[in-house]
C-alpha cells in the first residue's frame, strides 16, 4: 500500500511539471496600475478623420470594409459614429487590429481606413478578413495592448496566457472577461459595493469604459481570467 501511495504520488507530481512546462509562459510583465492607463489611452484619444478615411466597400486586396463612421447605418446595426471633419475621441473598433494611437493616428495621416466593423463573414474567415489597409484595434488586440504583449492574442489565445478565476470576489484591476472566439473585456473596479456590476473596458464600435451587470456576462458565457505576467 505504501509502494502504491509512493507510486501515485511521482505520478501526481509528473503530471503537475508537465502541465506547468506546457504553459506558455507570461511574454510581459506589467503592473495593474499601467495596465490601466493604456486602457483609458485608448477610450481618450481625441482625432479628426479626413472623408477619405471612411470606406464601404471592397479593398485593394478583395476584403470587405466598413469604416464605423456616422455614414454606417444599415438596418438594426448601431455602430457608425465618427463624424469626418470633427474631433472624435475613442479609438475605432477594427476587425484584427492591434494599433496603439499613435500607429492609429499616423495611418490615418496615410488616407487609411478608419476602423473596420465585425462582421459574421469575418468571424468565418478570422485573419483572411483583416485589412490592411484600415487602422484600428480589435477587443483581443486591445487585451494584448493593455498587457504589453509582443502581437495580438485571440480570445482563443489569451486564456492561454491566464489563471483560471473561480472566485469572482478575487478579480483585480487588469483581470479579463473572456469568451472563447467571440469577445474579451477588462475588468477595472466593482462598480457598487455588492459587487454585482463590473466597471469594464472594451473595444466594440470604439473603445469605451462602461458598467455591466455580472450576471449578463455569465449568462453569455464568459469566464474571468488574470493573466500570469500581472503584478502589483
Amino acid at each position: 500500500m505504501r509502494t502504491f501511495a509512493i507510486l501515485l504520488l511521482l505520478v501526481i507530481i509528473a503530471a503537475a511539471w508537465f502541465y506547468i512546462k506546457r504553459r506558455p509562459s507570461a511574454p510581459s510583465r506589467i503592473t495593474r496600475g499601467e495596465t490601466l492607463a493604456i486602457a483609458e489611452s485608448y477610450v481618450t484619444h481625441g482625432w479628426i478623420p479626413a472623408e477619405a478615411n471612411a470606406f464601404h466597400g471592397v479593398d485593394p486586396d478583395g476584403i470587405r470594409v466598413d469604416t464605423p463612421d456616422a455614414n454606417f447605418q444599415p438596418a438594426d446595426d448601431d455602430r457608425g459614429w465618427w463624424i469626418a471633419g470633427q474631433r472624435n475621441v475613442g479609438l475605432p473598433y477594427k476587425w484584427g487590429g492591434f494599433d496603439t494611437p499613435e500607429e492609429f493616428d499616423r495611418g490615418l495621416r496615410a488616407g487609411r481606413f478608419a476602423g473596420d466593423v465585425y462582421s459574421a463573414e469575418k468571424r468565418r474567415l478570422l485573419d483572411d478578413a483583416v485589412s490592411t489597409h484600415a487602422v484600428g484595434i480589435d477587443c483581443s488586440g486591445y487585451i494584448s495592448r493593455c498587457w504589453r504583449l509582443p502581437r495580438s492574442y485571440s480570445t482563443r489565445e489569451l486564456p492561454q496566457l491566464c489563471e483560471p478565476i473561480a472566485d469572482l470576489a478575487r478579480l483585480e484591476p487588469g483581470d479579463i472577461f473572456n469568451t472563447h472566439n467571440s469577445h474579451v473585456r477588462l475588468f477595472a473596479a466593482w462598480a457598487d459595493a455588492a459587487r454585482t456590476t463590473a466597471h469594464v473596458y472594451e473595444a466594440k464600435a470604439r473603445v469605451v469604459r462602461r458598467d455591466i451587470p455580472l450576471q449578463q456576462m455569465l449568462d453569455e458565457g464568459y469566464s474571468a481570467w488574470r493573466y500570469r505576467g500581472m503584478r502589483k
